[in-house]
């Protein structure tokens, strides 16, 4: 079964929303310059009111030591996403487990990659854009990715309902990543997009 995280979530009722139709995963972005930035308390007063068994993810780019320092020490997160420049060793010191995301680009070998971030949990891919960390609601050429990597693969970049069930056919990754894909504006989830979105992740995996 291929695991669905929902991103970019802002508000408690689409987080639950979200956990409704069956979501593994919400991310919570900790990025000034994103339309979906969350403040601190915000998520907190979220994270809060969520069911059981939902794992929390706070995503972070080059994020300055004293404010991952201070999210860490106001929400009990589950994972950490990583999307800037940080090496493994910036990912790790935080003593929690992490996904490192890539975005893809021509010559790059996600091979070594994913020896470079071995401490990872999982390799996020996504699309490169000039000066976007991601969220850029582009699909990358997934023919590019390689066989038999070390790590699990979530895929990002473009996905949403009309597109996931070609993408898990042919990535076959071990999770997907959706953001704008699902949403009515930036930072407010559509509900009925959602729903469409997780259908078609498991009726895909349902076939397999």
């Amino acid at each position: 079964m291929t695991r669905v995280k929902i991103c970019g979530i802002t508000n408690l009722e689409d987080a639950l929303a979200a956990a409704e139709a069956g979501a593994d995963a919400l991310g919570f972005v900790f990025y000034q310059p994103s339309p979906r930035n969350i403040e601190v308390e915000t998520a907190k007063a979220i994270l809060a009111e969520l069911p059981p068994f939902v794992t929390t993810v706070g995503l972070f780019v080059n994020a300055d030591c004293s404010f991952l320092e201070t999210v860490l020490s106001r929400l009990p997160l589950d994972l950490l996403q990583f999307h800037g420049d940080e090496s493994e060793a910036d990912c790790k010191r935080w003593g929690k487990p992490y996904i490192k995301a890539i975005r893809m680009q021509e010559g790059l070998d996600l091979v070594e990659l994913c020896r470079t971030y071995h401490s990872s949990r999982g390799i996020l891919l996504d699309t490169f854009v000039a000066g976007q960390p991601g969220g850029t609601g582009k699909v990358f050429d997934w023919q590019s990715i390689p066989q038999g990597l070390s790590k699990p693969i979530v895929l990002a970049g473009g996905l949403d309902p009309s597109n996931i069930a070609a993408a898990i056919h042919q990535v076959k990754p071990w999770a997907v990543d959706v953001s704008g894909g699902v949403e009515a504006a930036k930072g407010k989830k559509d509900h009925a997009l959602i729903k469409a979105f997780i259908t078609g992740v498991h009726s895909v995996s349902e076939r397999a």
